[in-house]
This record gives C-alpha cells, sequence and structure tokens, in this order.
C-alpha cells in the first residue's frame, strides 16, 4: 500500500477486536512518529503506549460517555507535549501543529498495516494525567485507539456512529475550504 492508497483507507472506526500489541509494533509505530518533520527539528512529541490491560482499564473511566466503545482497545497511545518542546515564534506555537504531523504519520502506517488508528478527544485531561503520571506542565493532546476492525459493529454505538461504520461520514467540498491566492477567492 502507499501513502496514497493508506490515506484513501483511513477510517475513524469504532468497532474494533482485539490483536496482539508486540515489542515490534511499537517499536514500527514509533519508529514512523520519530521521522516525522517539526520545527527546528526539536521534536516535542511524547507517546505513552499503553497495551497492559490493567492500566488500560484504568484509562477507561477516564473516558466520555460517547467513547464506551474505546474499552475494545488493544492499545491506546497517550500524544502529549508541551509549548516549550517546540518553536514559540511571537505568538505562534508550533507544538500542536508538529504533534500533529507525528501522529497522522503513525495513522497512516497503522492504516497501511490494516489496523485503526482513532484519535480522541473525549476524555478528562487531568484525571488521564494523572492515571498516565504525565507531570502536570504537559498537555495530554489526544489518546489514540489501536485496534483491528470488526465487521460486527459495536452494540454500545450510537446510531449516526454505527452509520458512520458502514459508509464514510460526509466531506466538505474542496471549494468549501480551499482558496487560491488570498482568502477572498474560492477555489471552484
Amino acid at each position: 500500500m502507499n501513502v496514497n492508497e493508506a490515506i484513501k483507507e483511513r477510517r475513524a472506526f469504532r468497532s474494533l477486536e482485539s490483536i496482539e500489541i508486540s515489542d515490534q509494533l511499537i517499536h514500527d509505530l514509533a519508529e514512523k512518529a520519530q521521522i516525522a518533520p517539526s520545527c527546528a527539528n526539536k521534536q516535542p512529541w511524547r507517546f505513552i503506549f499503553v497495551r497492559e490491560k490493567e492500566q488500560l482499564e484504568r484509562l477507561f473511566p477516564t473516558l466520555s460517555e460517547g467513547n464506551r466503545w474505546v474499552e475494545k482497545a488493544s492499545m491506546i497511545i497517550a500524544v502529549f507535549s508541551r509549548p516549550e518542546n517546540d518553536c514559540i515564534i511571537g505568538e505562534r506555537r508550533y507544538y500542536l501543529f508538529d504533534v500533529g504531523i507525528a501522529t497522522a504519520f503513525i495513522i497512516l502506517r497503522a492504516t497501511e498495516i490494516g489496523l485503526v488508528a482513532h484519535p480522541i478527544a473525549g476524555f478528562n485531561e487531568e484525571r488521564a494525567k494523572k492515571v498516565l503520571e504525565i507531570p502536570d506542565e504537559m498537555r495530554l493532546i489526544t489518546l489514540m485507539i489501536i485496534g483491528k476492525h470488526s465487521k460486527e459493529t459495536n452494540p454500545v454505538l450510537s446510531e449516526p456512529m454505527k452509520l458512520g461504520e458502514k459508509q464514510r461520514p460526509p466531506r466538505k467540498l474542496l471549494g468549501d475550504f480551499i482558496y487560491l491566492n488570498s482568502y477572498n477567492k474560492k477555489f471552484e
């Protein structure tokens, strides 16, 4: 599978089946983040790969009610950093952008090898940081849910979520977010 295929295949599925998480898999995913670009090569990303069942179970109560489907995850990758880990130029803080690129590299690699890598925002940051022993000055940006897509729809999903398992949710038209040369000239 090439990058274009991985981009097209990537889906944020919520119906998961369990897989074995090996040290080799963690190493493979981490290596992809390692080579992501960043401002002045500062590499601001930090990841905790959580695969131990007991630790996963400690994380589950930090999730919002709509994320009960995560309990089928084989691994959760906590993605965190802080502004000082990356370039700060005036009011611009690059760490969220650069961490996002590294996270996208993991998502594409996971897709390439047949896994789901679904980043979520529905969690209590302070409680999750406490479980994971992440220092207070760090921001827990996302939890990335890792597993294998299950053909059986997870029964805890809402009806809109179940529909999203069957078909890709609609995407905005290019003209809704692309401009040429200035904000006043939309791409048609």
